[in-house]
């Protein structure tokens, strides 16, 4: 390869989400001037005043430093840069297509602003295949550069793929401290890589090919998902039987082989929910376990509105009417203590019942200031103010503000609990 290296002065990051802009932070941190790259100029605006437009512990006090310092910008139009990471979404398009043209969006958007010596990093979570995707779409824009496709030796522009791996609500932390799978093109590229990333990561560095990184993401997460699955099919089985489910688990994880997980409401999120249909999508004839963990969690929610909606009905009998019933829905992001909402099983309950039943609802989604428009123009309910209210209480989610809540519950009130906050 006969183009010159050269070191990372500057980065430029393309989608300033729940990954991105703590990546970009992190980078920004490390005094590496980082452009952020978004399309959503209300989060552009908030960015370039320090101030963080996600829920995040940690982060709004990095970004307001690394805004405050010069080193973190954000603008809706890529310049310029080193190296560009690609953090943008991948979903569905029809049931459960992998949608990429998000991605294919960025590549052609930096396409103009490339330059030999020049390092992309796609960190989407994505099919198999769509790193070598992403460089077609690069070449077909750039011709006068050289990317590293099959049979070439030399190239001006490396490319490579790096699955973010973070807890939501931990991500700081986790950016910095867990291990990274770095799937350059070629060695090269590899190399380059590590030496971006070796800038605020702390973990391991594996380098393997880019094929093998994207299934590593999707692995990761059918394998989460699978066990999530076999907790949420156990819910089932022990109501459908008469057994306490939570008692059971906490009995069976006391054998020293065996950990199962706690079932919820089902599975959200960009993640989970999503990527182990990129595998079946791609091998359906053998994504057998996967497809059926996917079916099981999908199907959870459903479940959980049928245990609502009787619970109504039982109240409606009493109160001469659903019109007359109100009922308190405790949770709606995806997962504990965060304000992420997407694929989240609790908004899904929501919006079926809000559908499905006249009763009065009562929302207490404590990290969401603004509630999304499929519940109509209902607000967030304090907590105390909706228990005050409520013949019915749905626990959809186990935020901490719910911690106590055993000791706030009427004993008239009827609950149904998806989560178990009431055994802990």
């Amino acid at each position: 390869m006969t183009m010159t290296q050269q070191k990372f002065a500057s980065i430029s990051m393309i989608g300033l989400g729940y990954i991105g802009l703590p990546t970009a932070a992190m980078f920004a941190a490390r005094r590496v001037k980082v452009v952020g790259v978004d399309i959503n100029e209300q989060a552009v605006e908030t960015i370039n005043r320090g101030q963080i437009h996600i829920v995040e512990p940690e982060l709004d006090m990095i970004v307001h430093s690394a805004v405050t310092q010069g080193f973190l910008r954000a603008t809706i139009r890529p310049e310029a840069a080193d190296a560009f990471l690609i953090a943008v979404p991948t979903p569905f398009k029809g049931e459960h297509e992998p949608d990429v043209s998000f991605v294919k969006s960025a590549a052609e958007s930096i396409a103009p602003v490339l330059r030999p010596g020049n390092l992309v990093v796609l960190e989407s979570t994505s099919p198999v295949g769509t790193t070598e995707q992403m460089v077609d779409w690069l070449a077909q824009a750039r011709p006068d550069l050289r990317f590293p496709q099959q049979g070439r030796t030399e190239f001006d522009v490396n490319v490579a793929y790096c699955p973010e791996r973070v807890l939501p609500g931990q991500v700081v932390r986790e950016l910095v401290s867990n291990d990274r799978i770095i799937g350059g093109l070629t060695s090269q590229c590899s190399a380059r890589a590590v030496e971006l990333y070796s800038t605020f990561v702390e973990g391991q560095l594996l380098v393997t090919n880019a094929r093998t990184a994207e299934m590593c993401k999707l692995t990761e997460n059918s394998f989460r998902d699978v066990n999530i699955a076999f907790a949420n099919e156990l819910s089932l089985i022990c109501d459908r039987i008469g057994i306490d489910v939570w008692e059971l688990i906490r009995l069976a994880n006391r054998h020293p082989r065996v950990n199962i997980l706690q079932p919820g409401a089902g599975v959200g999120g960009h993640c989970i929910a999503v990527d182990p249909w990129f595998i079946v999508d791609k091998t359906p004839d053998l994504a057998r376990l996967i497809r059926s963990a996917r079916e099981v969690n999908d199907s959870k929610p459903g479940w959980i509105s049928q245990r609502v909606r009787a619970a109504i009905a039982a109240k409606s009998a009493r109160c001469g009417g659903e019109d007359k019933v109100t009922v308190a829905v405790l949770g709606l992001a995806f997962k504990p203590n965060i304000d992420d909402l997407r694929e989240s099983p609790a908004l899904h309950i929501a919006e079926d019942l809000l559908r499905s039943t006249d009763a009065r609802f009562l929302f207490v989604e404590p990290n969401v200031q603004r509630l999304p428009r499929t519940l109509g123009a209902a607000e967030s309910t304090p907590l105390e103010i909706a228990l005050s209210q409520a013949d019915v209480v749905a626990v959809l989610v186990a935020h901490k503000e719910f911690s106590s809540l055993q000791t706030k519950l009427a004993p008239e009130q009827a609950v149904v609990d998806a989560v178990g906050i009431l055994r802990v």
